[in-house]
């Protein structure tokens, strides 16, 4: 998904608004799938350069956690921390997008105006596409949080002829009363940018949209995906776009139009030869998965939640 950044703000009035919340409510940047795919068990290949170092090899509850790379699933009585919490993953596009050019065209509300209603996506210089790679990585992802306790929702898993549009991406995790929700993609920028960025919702009142709320505990998960993707997968941040690997837009329903705390993930430049290389390996993509799961873990396990 290319994207253009804009400034966001956040009131104090919209954290509190989030505390009332039912479930309100977010750690703090510092608090430490299922499907048919299978898990790669081989350790990663070499980290690139530029990135922060990895140190995901616990998680953040501090006891082994089941792995993409092939780790133990702990048994079901081992008291697993996400336990009656819902997380929404919202996979990027969908697959057959291209095959209904004019129903994804069509335009919805996003609250502070319209856009088309989704987009085929993007894809590497020799055809890997942004939709099998984002559903991919949510699998994994869904798997690990399921081990730990958690029902996760998806908003598609290959079952649909195209789409959902943003604002149905958006409905489903406001009707699962989700306690977090994240969007996958991969971005189609410039050829010479490399690296990942996460898209922070700025505050938009207008229209059926209304991010006050959750703008704060938005955020929060923001700052610990960054920080888990970095450690998991050894990926720079985005030289091309945002600051410190973050960007903050009110120019995308799927984030307008949510209730409940979410952000997008950027996971890599797929017109980059370096960072195609990466989400094309299925070790990475399952190191992906757990930077993803780590963060959603910390989020939900983190003080006031």
């Amino acid at each position: 998904m290319a994207a253009a950044g804009t400034a966001g703000a956040l009131g104090l009035a919209g954290w509190l608004g989030w505390q009332a919340l039912p479930g309100g409510g977010g750690g703090r940047p510092d608090a430490a799938a299922s499907g048919s795919l299978s898990v790669d068990a081989s350790p990663a290949g070499p980290l690139p350069s530029g990135g922060p170092s990895p140190d995901g090899s616990a998680s953040p509850t501090g006891r082994p956690r089941p792995s993409a790379s092939g780790r133990a699933v702990p048994p079901a009585d081992a008291g697993r921390p996400l336990a009656g919490r819902t997380v929404v993953l919202d996979p990027g596009h969908n697959p057959h997008n291209g095959a209904h050019t004019a129903e994804i065209a069509r335009s919805v509300d996003i609250g502070n105006g319209r856009k088309e209603c989704d987009t085929t996506g993007t894809s590497t210089d020799d055809g890997y596409p942004e939709a099998s790679f984002t559903l991919d990585v949510v699998r994994r992802a869904k798997r690990l949080l399921e081990a730990e306790g958690a029902r996760v929702v998806l908003t598609q898993d290959g079952d649909r002829a195209w789409g959902p549009c943003v604002d149905e991406r958006a409905a489903a995790g406001n009707r699962e009363h989700a306690d977090a929700a994240v969007s996958v993609h991969g971005d189609g920028g410039p050829a010479r940018g490399h690296g990942f960025h996460v898209i922070l919702p700025s505050r938009v009142e207008e229209g059926k949209a209304d991010t006050a709320p959750i703008t704060g505990p938005s955020r929060t998960l923001g700052l610990l995906l960054r920080d888990r993707f970095a450690a998991a997968t050894g990926q720079a941040y985005s030289t091309y776009l945002g600051h410190d690997g973050l960007d903050v837009r009110g120019d995308l329903g799927g984030l307008n139009l949510s209730r409940v705390p979410k952000v997008f993930i950027e996971c890599g430049n797929m017109r980059n030869a370096g960072d195609a290389r990466r989400m094309k390996d299925p070790q990475w993509r399952g190191r992906a998965a757990e930077g993803l799961a780590d963060a959603l873990t910390a989020f939900l396990t983190g003080p006031g939640r």
